[in-house]
């Protein structure tokens, strides 16, 4: 248990740290980040619309674009920070752990900051090379609001 809890921490300080292609690292090949529209209240269906749902592919594609000099609307560069409690370990489903994590996120870009609360829910598999993140569900308190831009990873 305390590897997976450590887990988690650790993708927050990656996070914090804007080292996106370390974080990518921790994802399975066949993963899922996954941001639905209606919290935690929203099944898992491809009926509904969700702020993110994106595989492996996508989020390669999204660190390229904020590495990008190209990224015009990142200027003058976005920071975050994000400040979890302590992981609980919920279950184990097969060889995978599920974990809940309640979060705080602040991302700023110039004089603008955004705030968000939520829960992160992750999906963890062991591999032979390490635990990796099979999905991530980040489930918004304010989910359904309107939303500023979000640039990076609540």
């Amino acid at each position: 248990m305390d590897a997976l809890v450590r887990f988690v921490l650790d993708e927050a300080r990656l996070l914090n740290a804007g080292d996106f292609d370390a974080w990518l690292a921790l994802f399975h090949a066949q993963c899922r980040y996954w941001v639905p529209l209606a919290g935690d209240r929203q099944e898992d269906s491809p009926l509904h619309a969700s702020l993110a749902d994106e595989d492996r592919y996508l989020l390669a594609t999204r660190i390229r674009r904020l590495k990008s000099p190209a990224a015009h609307s990142l200027d003058p560069g976005v920071r975050s920070l994000h400040v979890i409690q302590q992981p609980e370990v919920e279950a184990a489903d097969g060889d995978d752990h599920l974990l809940r994590t309640p979060f705080l996120y602040t991302e700023t870009a110039g004089a603008r900051q955004l705030t968000l609360a939520g829960t992160w829910r992750h999906r963890l598999r062991p591999t032979s090379d390490g635990l990796r993140i099979v999905c991530k569900r980040v489930d918004l308190l304010q989910a359904g609001a309107a939303h500023e831009i979000i640039q990076l990873f609540p």
